[in-house]
């Protein structure tokens, strides 16, 4: 009979180990990033940054991140995910250690006096396949993988912080554009009026004149609202219900943020945490497949007991108690497939954590690559834009000096008018999208806070 046992037991144990997970998705991950050629992209001006905090230097900025990395509800959010990862981890370590159970019952009956059981039980699940342990594995991953998903969040909110700060100021200097604007061209009624009045212009040109101010004033009430949007943003990343734009402390100008300056594709990749915590589901994914392989295999289960019956509780509190002990193997034999569905189901699992991997790292190197190409672009319109705004400002100084002398109609004057704080207005434009743009590369570049 013992025979008997131990070659089921060994037969067991052999068709176990033909059924063993041997894919290596994660390690096909790993290499991925290292056959990604070196970046395309501008470097003059580029500065080395660890942090993306670094990106700026203002300290106001740096005060309203560390505020909305405390108080924003997203980010608490995520951390209570972790929190729920890091219990789900202890829970599946607690099931490799042994479990402990005592009891105390009494009984009594009519012609005897009362007893007392008093018992103490204890149970392990030997790991030998380490299965048990591969569901820790997974547990140990996936708290990674959470852990990864934090510092994004963490990360991405640093960086709509810096570009809702800059988004303020942005509308803030546009708004100021628009009122000069205005007030040139109320200087331009008014030299119309006067004009007027000695028989030297036209009153059509008082109408055109009040039609662009009417204009312009509606685009300073456009902007108004969008300035006020743009700072309840802010407010709400801040984790504050009311926020105003006299709570913000904005400079004369855009603030400066800085070109961060590219690696290799390599360093730069594996500092992003979309890619960390995309790895680390796919680790996630093929520990708890190897556990799914073997659960197929035959468990080893000790048991023990100790038991004592006395006349009172105290002495039934195992003061002579007489013990046992028990082992057993359990081993699946039918059923319904459902072992076997819990392995296909965990293979798909991984094969989906491998593509979203992929997913995720084209999503990066686009990211990176399209941020390098934006910055040039940029800048290459900034500078024909200065350029023609340069021409812009002279046009206008000389259909003014034709204006006064009779030389140049008030359309004339008030399209070339237009067109320079047009430029202005595209010029601010563009300088915003290129600080966007900046703030955009260093997350794609994996900086963090």
């Amino acid at each position: 009979m013992r025979h008997s046992i131990v070659f089921i037991t060994l037969l067991l144990s052999l068709s176990g180990c033909a059924t063993q997970y041997t894919a290596d998705y994660s390690e096909k991950a790993a290499q991925q990033t290292n056959k990604i050629e070196a970046w395309q992209g501008p470097v003059a001006g580029a500065e080395a940054v660890s942090l993306i905090t670094d990106l700026v230097s203002s300290a106001d900025i740096k005060v309203l991140i560390n505020e909305a990395l405390q108080n924003n509800p997203g980010i608490q959010q995520q951390y209570v995910v972790l929190k729920t990862a890091q219990v789900a981890r202890s829970s599946a370590n607690a099931d490799r250690l042994p479990s402990m159970s005592a009891g105390l019952s009494g009984n009594r009956q009519e012609t005897s006096d009362a007893q007392y059981t008093g018992s103490l039980d204890i149970s392990w699940e030997l790991d030998l396949w380490q299965k048990l342990g591969d569901n820790v594995a997974a547990a140990d991953w996936a708290v990674a993988a959470s852990e990864a998903d934090v510092k994004a969040v963490q990360n991405e909110l640093a960086a709509q912080v810096i570009r809702a700060y800059v988004q303020v100021s942005y509308y803030q200097q546009l708004i100021a554009i628009e009122q000069s604007r205005l007030d040139l061209l109320n200087n331009n009624e008014e030299l119309i009026k006067q004009r007027y009045r000695t028989g030297l212009g036209e009153l059509e040109d008082l109408d055109t004149a009040r039609t662009s101010s009417a204009s312009s004033r509606a685009d300073i009430a456009a902007y108004q609202q969008s300035l006020g949007e743009s700072v309840r943003a802010l407010g709400v990343l801040l984790g504050r219900s009311q926020l105003t734009i006299n709570d913000i402390s904005l400079p004369d100008s855009l603030p400066d943020v800085m070109l961060p300056l590219p690696g290799l594709p390599e360093q730069n990749l594996s500092q992003r945490p979309d890619l960390m915590a995309a790895y680390a589901n796919i680790k996630t994914r093929e520990y708890e497949t190897k556990a799914a392989y073997k659960a197929l295999l035959p468990s080893v289960n000790l048991s023990a007991a100790l038991t004592d019956i006395a006349s009172t509780p105290a002495q039934a509190l195992l003061t002579n108690p007489v013990w046992s002990l028990l082992g057993q193997i359990t081993a699946p034999l039918f059923q319904g497939g459902a072992l076997r569905a819990s392995i296909d189901t965990s293979e798909l699992a991984v094969l989906n954590s491998w593509w979203g991997y992929q997913s995720t790292l084209l999503t990066a190197v686009q990211e990176v690559e399209d941020a390098l190409s934006q910055e040039q672009s940029l800048t290459l319109q900034s500078v024909a834009i200065n350029e023609a705004l340069a021409n812009a400002e002279r046009s206008s100084e000389n259909y003014t000096s034709k204006y006064r002398q009779g030389l140049a109609d008030v359309l004339d004057l008030l399209t070339v008018y237009q067109q320079t704080y047009n430029l202005k207005a595209q010029l601010l434009q563009l300088h915003f999208n290129q600080l966007s743009n900046r703030i955009d590369l260093g997350l794609a570049l994996g900086l963090g806070v």
